[in-house]
């Protein structure tokens, strides 16, 4: 099955003249256009007065394939020849000197500061017939490919291929989506993949774009969504060869792709894209578009779009900027109506409910989640744990909906930069301990049973500790050393999905709280789909002894625990405190007509079901 990428681009002019000597209409599209008989190339360089293409089709002549001006910028040539796999650059002559530049639009490039490649336009998706859950029924899983698994030496990075022969552990997880750090061609092999120096290009080092392809068809056959992280708020900060592109620029700044004044400054360098020229905007959003049409990835994950919408990251009005707003608006109402099943994501960490209203992400990452739920996990006295953040941070919701949000203790942003995973941040010195394991559970059971998209970070599932480090891959034989917290992990999503049944309250809005006692540091909620559903119970305990908890129910009867996260099979230093089927008997007085207790063991969590 062919599958031509060709992002929109100025019209095809039509020929002169119908006769056979007539030259075939200019053929749409950005970039390297390869077709039967060679390959169209296009770029927009408004400052150039000539542009040729040159690579080893033409054994790198500066002439020999010149390229006509259709107006506006953009220039274009069809070579003849010129096949998949051929190397190439833009040769830009004009008053600003005379640059060979690799083209914005490489769909694939032989490293950062090499040569753009010109892609194979044919995969074969024949088959590929996954279909994105429901966004109430997604449990994330986010991975880097560098360090999420790898088959080298040691110091090599890891593979797409490497990355997918994990398939499997994710699979009898339960997750089913993951969510993946940027993989757009990056400065070395090295990186977050937060400095994209080339944003059409698939990392050379993780496998170019046909191993990406391949490593979404896995993911699909396995049952996973893909989720693909974007970097649009800067490009780089390095390797970057849209730096002056066609070599105008003004205040030393970076050319036409760039602000060149104070606008351009970012914390991560001077390169924020010019939001407000209308090539740029297209270039973005082709880009959002490429990933979904040509990659069949499932959503997108925006990073830092605080800082597109704003210059310096306030609330200022005098900070706001209008043109990346709008840019991202326009990019979500192109996804909904291309790709509807599609989801996009914001981090944005500001909490404003517009993010996910009027420029029209599906969810965004939720500061009002992680924060206070990370600090009461992690604030060494039990006394000064606060249920009324852990009650804020159940209830939080944009717009009215739960589900606009994604929750979760560890991200690649909450285990870095001066963080560190839960068990560290609990105990640094006994990461492995009872402590540790105790509350990274509970903040397990926390985020399963919270209204809003659950996520967790790569290795979470067995206790990976210390800090997040491209160079450092995760330790596979955790997953056997701590088999009984990734059993625990299992279990907790499989009630969330409700894959056994009697859990279908998980994936609905509504919660209740029924008991909260700020003193004992108790909390039981019913989570449920409808008012008059019995939903599903969640107990939770956090201090370190195992306590009873009495609350009221509008229903009585009994209810069974499906998750016991003290259970001595989660972990041999785990109490097994017994905390048995309850029923739900008449109540005397005022308030709910039945009631209940219950026993929950220390750091622990209970989920039951009717």
């Amino acid at each position: 099955m062919d599958t031509t990428f060709a992002p929109d681009a100025p019209a095809a002019h039509e020929a002169e003249s119908a006769g056979p000597e007539a030259p075939p209409a200019p053929r749409p599209g950005m970039g390297a256009l390869p077709h039967e008989g060679g390959t169209a190339f296009r770029v927009w360089a408004p400052n150039a007065a000539r542009v040729h293409v040159t690579g080893t089709f033409n054994d790198w002549s500066e002439d020999a394939a010149p390229m006509t001006a259709e107006g506006d910028g953009f220039w274009y040539a069809d070579v003849a020849g010129a096949g998949p796999g051929a190397e190439y650059r833009f040769r830009i002559d004009g008053p600003h000197g005379t640059f060979t530049r690799i083209d914005p639009y490489a769909r694939e490039v032989t490293n950062s500061v090499g040569n753009g490649v010109v892609p194979d336009p044919h995969y074969d998706w024949e088959g590929d017939a996954f279909e994105m859950p429901d966004w109430n029924r997604l449990v994330i899983y986010e991975l880097h490919v560098g360090t999420f698994s790898r088959d080298g030496a040691e110091g090599e990075v890891g593979t797409f291929e490497a990355a997918a022969a994990r398939f499997e552990h994710l699979r009898a997880l339960g997750v089913n989506a993951i969510q993946i750090m940027p993989t757009a061609e990056f400065a070395g092999d090295l990186s977050w993949g937060y400095n994209p120096a080339h944003i059409f290009a698939v990392e050379s080092a993780y496998g170019g774009p046909a191993a990406f392809k391949d490593f979404v068809r896995a993911a699909h056959t396995h049952g996973l969504a893909v989720i693909l992280d974007v970097v649009y708020n800067h490009f780089g900060p390095s390797d970057v060869d849209l730096w002056q592109f066609d070599g105008w620029s003004e205040n030393d700044r970076g050319g036409i792709y760039f602000y060149n004044d104070d606008r351009a400054s970012t914390p991560w360098g001077d390169t924020r894209p010019d939001y407000g020229r209308p090539e740029v905007r297209q270039f973005i959003r082709d880009n959002a578009l490429f990933w979904l049409d040509e990659f069949h990835v499932d959503g997108l994950r925006f990073d830092m779009t605080l800082y597109i919408r704003n210059y310096e990251g306030t609330e200022d009005e005098a900070d706001r900027n209008p043109d990346g707003t709008s840019l991202m608006a326009w990019i979500n109402e192109e996804v909904r109506a291309r790709h509807p099943k599609a989801i996009t994501i914001a981090e944005d960490l500001r909490s404003r409910d517009f993010v996910t209203g009027e420029i029209g992400f599906g969810a965004q990452w939720d500061a009002e989640f992680v924060h206070p739920v990370r600090e009461v996990l992690t604030v060494p006295e039990d006394d000064a744990r606060d249920m009324g953040a852990v009650v804020h941070a159940l209830l939080h919701g944009y717009n009215g909906d739960p589900f606009q949000r994604v929750v979760y203790t560890e991200s690649h942003d909450e285990v870095a930069n001066g963080k560190a995973r839960v068990p560290a941040e609990v105990d640094g010195d006994d990461q492995e301990g009872w402590a540790a394991q105790k509350r990274a559970t509970l903040g397990a059971a926390l985020v399963m049973t919270a209204p809003g998209i659950p996520m967790m970070f790569q290795g979470q599932e067995f206790l990976q500790g210390d800090w997040f480090d491209d160079a450092v891959p995760l330790d596979w034989s955790r997953a056997e050393d701590f088999r009984g917290i990734v059993r625990l992990w299992r279990d907790l999503i499989a009630l969330r999905l409700d894959r056994d049944g009697g859990a279908g309250g998980l994936s609905g809005r509504g919660i209740e709280i029924l008991a909260r006692d700020d003193a004992r540091k108790l909390l039981a909620v019913r989570r449920f789909e409808e008012e008059g559903d019995d939903g599903v119970l969640v107990v939770m305990n956090f201090r370190a002894e195992a306590q009873d908890v009495a609350f009221g129910l509008h229903a009585g009867g009994a209810w069974r625990v499906r998750v016991n996260t003290d259970w001595g099979g989660y972990s041999p230093d785990f109490g097994g405190q017994e905390s048995h089927d309850l029923l739900a008997e008449e109540a005397e007085g005022d308030g709910p007509p039945f009631r209940a207790s219950v026993s929950v063991g220390a750091y622990s969590a209970l989920v039951l079901t009717r």
